[in-house]
């Protein structure tokens, strides 16, 4: 007896474990059954963000190979389990999602020009869009000659020498230094080359003066310019740019000042056409269309009031999404739209997550590179939010109608609305700070404000304007509309100047947004209480944003323009003269609130024509950082002498083997293979803009040139 098996033995202990575990699994998933279809486009987007994110074809194929793998294994599970169809499924969509963006990335995108060049160019004008706040039109062109150009360029050619017989089907000739559509400048930066890729758009640049039109264009400007243009010649002061913003999706004419109000204040959403435009129209389409329908008693009687209200709001949503340029919120919101006026018309709840989710499976198939950007990220997170908060049964029951009194429904009117901004906020922050490095924090109270002003007041009002338009009566809408407008900025400024609008941060890693993303997702579409685990690595998460130190040191790619954090805290710049565009990107990056002083200014730093020597502090000792400020030469016994005092060496150029600091060169040579440079003393650690291997098509790889002699000057 004493040789015999136990029944409390190791292996029937682990067998009956692993049964129960497999058993609460089950559990879990039959009380989500009704949710699970809605992780189908979550799936497809863990391909297509592992194909965005791994560097290289062999990367790609592992990732494709271990989902099958996952597929494979999920086949041993029992036949009929809900863990057995879910894996299966989200191994085969997460495959799929990886061989499709791979394959639009091959078949339909264009490849960079190799390297800059200078050249005169003829083409064809494929579009000409107005930039008027900042004074030019954005040409895309279609080279005729030389062939050897990219299908696609886009130039930009300043207001003063734009021809007037330039448009679509124009063929012109002008001098441009053309470029690579640019990469992210700094590690978590703005990638426009990836963007560029998808778009066609193989090189960049400038047109210089004289734009000679060799065959003027003979079609009519489209109509979305034309009422751009309209807006802005009827529109009442500095808010016609919002105004034409609002109608068209086109912000080229709001001001910067205006625009960054708009976005510290939490109500750039607004200028961007999205669900509140589509739902505004639409709305408007159907209300007019079944009030006029009833007055016919006939019609009121025996028509399908609804199902031709209805299919008259699908026809202008389909008609305001192609005239606003169709842009990832505006699809998202008309193909929500159209399957809520379909489930209007058949009589059945239509307002669901699985709306979204129908409508974020289509976006991804037809434009999988969408999923990346942060237009996506944000529209279609701020939608679930809104409907998730809606659907939960508390929520519901708060803000379901009631015989009250009218200052009882108006307050619980604005609760309702202050609970959805909040909830909105908090899931794009983590959006906002992965790609902008900043976050709204006043934006639930100015959107209490905006959105019904805006909705029921400047929309309706621009809408008369341009109805009152065909009859030479406008002007009168339009100076109402311009008041409500101002009373938008106004609002927009103000909050906007609060010291508590915007919260920042430094890069965050691409690693930590995923899991702060997949962890809000199971919050949002889970039912039972299993969905409450998604607040582990969303906390992990803050947890890292809120102790990640800001680097000491960044370095665009070029190594033209460099920012260090002085004794005090502050940020200064190397070159004073940098736009502002070098400026924000340079605060962003470093999650620095603020202007940015000189380098040159700074008590540490000794500078003279051509180098500054700055001393920085980090990790507990003290930091040389050289850097050259000129494209003049420097004498090797000065340069020499600065290298052997320097800890670091930042130069635009290529350094010549003997300048050698104690830990970093970073001289021309080293940023072609890294892009921009973020170092953080504190832990010894540089963070790149590329990574090593990276073979993703937009990617120019660099060329290696024959090693040349050494010189004795720089």
């Amino acid at each position: 007896m004493a040789f015999e098996p136990r029944q409390t033995s190791v292996g029937r202990n682990i067998g009956q474990a692993v049964q129960a575990l497999f058993a609460r699994l089950e559990q879990g998933l039959e009380a989500e059954r009704e949710q699970l279809g809605l992780w189908v486009p979550v799936a497809l987007g863990i391909g297509i963000a592992a194909w965005i994110s791994l560097p290289n074809k062999l990367e790609w194929l592992a990732f494709c190979c271990s989902a099958v793998a996952i597929t494979s294994a999920g086949c041993l599970l029992p036949l009929g389990a809900r863990l057995r169809q879910m894996v299966v499924l989200g191994g085969l969509l997460a495959c799929g999602g990886c061989l499709l963006i791979w394959g639009k990335a091959a078949i339909f995108g264009t490849a960079p020009l190799p390297r800059p060049i200078f050249m005169e160019v003829t083409g064809e004008v494929i579009s000409a869009d107005v930039v008027p706040a900042q004074q030019m039109s954005r040409v895309a062109v279609r080279p005729i000659d030389p062939s050897g150009l990219p299908a696609l360029i886009r130039v930009n050619i300043a207001a003063t020498d734009i021809p007037a017989e330039l448009g679509r089907g124009a063929v012109i000739r002008f001098r441009a230094r053309l470029m690579p559509p640019a990469p992210a400048s700094l590690p978590g930066g703005y990638d426009f080359a990836r963007r560029a890729y998808f778009q066609g758009i193989g090189a960049t640049g400038r047109a210089l003066k004289p734009i000679v039109v060799l065959q003027p264009s003979v079609e009519a400007p489209p109509l979305r310019n034309r009422l751009f243009a309209h807006i802005l010649q009827n529109g009442e002061g500095e808010g016609a740019g919002i105004a034409a913003a609002l109608a068209t999706g086109d912000q080229g004419a709001i001001t910067e000042a205006d625009a960054e109000a708009m976005r510290r204040s939490g109500l750039a959403h607004l200028l961007s056409i999205s669900g509140l435009h589509v739902t505004a129209l639409i709305g408007a389409v159907v209300f007019l269309l079944m009030r006029i329908m009833a007055l016919n008693r006939r019609a009121a009687l025996d028509w399908p009031l609804m199902l031709i209200a209805a299919g008259g709001g699908a026809l202008a949503g389909i008609g305001y999404t192609l005239l606003t340029g169709a842009e990832v919120p505006t699809v998202r919101s008309c193909v929500a739209a159209l399957l809520v006026l379909g489930g209007l018309a058949l009589g059945r709840e239509a307002i669901t997550l699985r709306l979204i989710a129908a409508g974020a499976l289509l976006v991804l198939l037809l434009w999988p590179e969408a999923l990346a950007g942060p237009s996506f990220q944000m529209s279609f997170a701020a939608v679930i939010a809104i409907v998730a908060l809606s659907e939960h049964p508390r929520f519901r029951a708060f803000a379901a109608q009631r015989d009250e009194g009218t200052v009882k429904r108006l307050a619980r009117s604005l609760a309702v609305l202050l609970l959805s901004g909040f909830a909105v906020e908090l899931v794009l922050a983590p959006i906002a700070l992965f790609h902008f490095h900043k976050a709204g924090m006043m934006g639930a109270f100015a959107n209490l404000i905006a959105i019904p002003l805006t909705t029921f007041v400047v929309m309706p009002f621009e809408a008369l304007a341009l109805l009152l338009d065909l009859v030479g009566f406008g002007a009168p809408a339009w100076w109402l509309t311009g008041r409500a407008i101002d009373l938008l900025l106004w609002l927009a400024h103000s909050v906007a100047a609060s010291p508590w609008a915007v919260a920042t941060a430094p890069v965050v890693p691409n690693v930590v947004f995923g899991m702060m993303v997949l962890g809000g997702l199971c919050c949002l579409l889970g039912r039972s209480r299993w969905r409450w685990i998604g607040l582990a690595p969303v906390a992990a998460g803050i947890l890292v944003i809120v102790t990640t130190s800001p680097p000491e040191i960044l370095v665009t790619a070029d190594g033209r323009h460099v920012a260090v954090r002085s004794a005090e805290g502050g940020m200064a710049i190397l070159r004073e003269r940098a736009g502002d565009y070098v400026r924000d990107m340079m605060a962003e990056s470093a999650g620095h609130e603020g202007p940015l002083a000189a380098m040159a200014d700074l008590p540490e730093a000794s500078c003279s024509k051509d180098l500054c020597m700055v001393a920085l502090t980090g990790g507990g000792r003290m930091w040389r950082l050289l850097v050259t400020r000129t494209g003049d030469l420097v004498p090797r016994e000065t340069l020499a002498h600065d290298c052997a005092r320097a800890d670091i060496v930042i130069a635009d150029r290529r350094l010549p083997p003997w300048c050698r600091p104690r830990w970093l060169k970073a001289d021309r040579r080293l940023l072609a293979r890294t892009g921009g440079l973020a170092i953080d003393l504190d832990d010894g650690e540089v963070r790149t803009g590329k990574v090593p291997g990276d073979t993703h098509p937009w990617i120019i790889q660099p060329s290696r040139r024959p090693a040349r002699r050494p010189s004795n000057q720089l």
